[in-house]
């Protein structure tokens, strides 16, 4: 393709993403396809011969797009908001077009240095001190596998440099909530601990990490010639939006020498407010957390911002020296390969960096409130509402409902949950995720799409209503 036929094309695809993003609104939010059907409308092989770049184009419209469940959708309440503003496309478009790579501060000084003031810049819109350091990873789930590597090297004196965690006489033990996402036992299996390993911490009321809960497993732990490692506390759990108390949890890791890392990927973008701050009183006993631009702030996924307060021992973990790396400029820069798992990066921080100067701080801080307010509308419309059941409290954007209509309980009573959910889902009227709490199902509405407004929530709540009603509530359901 020469330039000047992407030039063509990519303004014919421009057009298009506009258009979709004006009209989408009128789409059902759910992919309404069959599994399997869109892989049975795609060749089986690749082509032989090169095909036009409009037929490629056609196929988007009437083969992909049939399969894609629009998460850009104001009707979109699933799972967590993933907004994609239009200003981050746009940087992720360039970075696409420049193509170039962060192997080394030399492959590009300005993928690098980019992405230090656009960490910095988010460090100062969240309030933290500047002990702090940033970079941005893939996703959340890499950051905590990170910051599980560096609690494994710096409570082992770098075992591997030696003998590796297999020479350890003693096991290491990571603690987190019964609350904590699937990603942090992931992580700990991934970086060695082993599942016996890992504990999952009773809860409050609230589903908060409970301190005297980890305070009695890090005895124990103790008196069976364990070593305490890690500790992953929350700032917005997956299933509630909890907030485990970093205080109380940070004076326990500084006690016993423990890395506390905390997992604020989602509700970390809060703390661009001063009203929510509250939920990281003690993040300066942390020594990691990781939070997620690409859901509610609004980057093109993926965009990570892990920070650490001691970037020595990240660098000492993470570091490769290739020959055909280096450069006389070594010593006075920071070569983010360094900074966590993969040699090369794309050029994320032009993602940030189009998104802040487009909205800017005022903007950003305008449209969470906004949802939160939302958030706020919604669960007082179904506390009033009889047979409606608020499971937990609304501390973000995040509400865990459920209908709960005489004579159903139980497996009935899930049955019911999921039944109405997916008339919602399948009807196309609105999007929501199911999971479980306390072992029975519930629906999660999930406020926080760029382009949702009130009238949204409203309608949610009416169609909510009318699926939850279409149902009959025999108890034998």
């Amino acid at each position: 393709m020469t330039p000047d036929e992407f030039r063509h094309y990519g303004h014919q695809l421009i057009d298009w993403i506009a258009a979709y993003r004006r009209d989408l609104e009128g789409w059902p939010v759910m992919a309404a396809v069959k599994p399997g059907e869109i892989r049975a409308r795609l060749p089986p092989a690749p082509p032989e011969r090169a095909e036009p770049v409009a037929a490629v184009l056609d196929e988007l419209e009437s083969i992909i797009m049939p399969g894609l469940t629009h998460w850009q959708s104001p009707r979109f309440f699933g799972f967590f908001p993933a907004n994609s503003a239009l200003a981050s496309v746009l940087g992720d478009l360039a970075s696409s077009g420049l193509g170039v790579l962060g192997l080394s501060w030399q492959a590009s000084p300005a993928l690098t240095e980019l992405e230090e003031v656009m960490t910095d810049w988010l460090r100062q819109l969240l309030g933290l001190s500047d002990a702090w350091r940033g970079v941005i990873q893939d996703t959340a789930s890499a950051s905590t596998l990170v910051a599980l590597l560096c609690a494994r090297e710096r409570t082992t004196g770098f075992s591997q440099e030696s003998g590796g965690i297999a020479k350890l006489e003693r096991p290491l033990v990571v603690y987190a909530s019964s609350q904590s996402h699937s990603s942090v036992e992931k992580a700990a299996l991934l970086a060695g601990f082993g599942r016996e390993q890992v504990r999952a911490l009773a809860v409050d009321q609230d589903f908060a990490m409970r301190p005297e809960a980890l305070a009695a497993a890090i005895e124990a732990d103790l008196r069976t010639g364990l070593t305490p490692c890690a500790v992953v506390a929350t700032t917005g759990t997956t299933a509630t939006t909890a907030v485990d108390p970093l205080e109380p949890l940070g004076e326990l890791a500084r006690r016993h020498q423990i890395w506390l890392h905390v997992d604020a990927a989602m509700a970390g973008a809060a703390q661009i407010l001063e009203e929510c701050r509250w939920m990281w009183r003690g993040i300066e006993a942390a020594d990691s957390l990781v939070l997620n631009p690409h859901k509610w702030l609004g980057a093109v996924f993926d965009c990570s911002l892990y920070f650490v307060r001691d970037e020595a021992v990240l660098t000492r973990v993470m570091s490769t020296h290739p020959s055909y790396l280096r450069s006389s400029a070594d010593s006075e820069v920071r070569n983010l390969r360094d900074w966590g798992l993969p040699l090369g990066r794309r050029f994320r921080a032009l993602k940030l960096w189009f998104l802040l100067r487009e909205q800017g701080a005022e903007g950003l801080r305008a449209r969470l409130r906004r949802d939160l307010e939302n958030a706020r509308w919604l669960a007082g419309e179904i506390a009033a509402a009889p047979d409606w059941r608020l499971l937990a409290p609304v501390v973000l954007q995040t509400l865990c409902v459920r209908h709960e209509p005489g004579g159903l309980d139980g497996e009935a009573l899930d049955r019911h949950t999921l039944a109405w959910v997916e008339r919602i889902n399948r009807g196309g009227a609105a999007y929501l995720t199911p999971a479980q709490l306390q072992g029975r199902w519930m629906a999660r509405v999930s406020i926080g799409a760029e382009s949702t407004e009130r009238r949204h929530v409203e309608a949610l709540w009416q169609v909510m209503r009318q699926a939850a009603q279409a149902e009959p509530f025999a108890a034998s359901h």
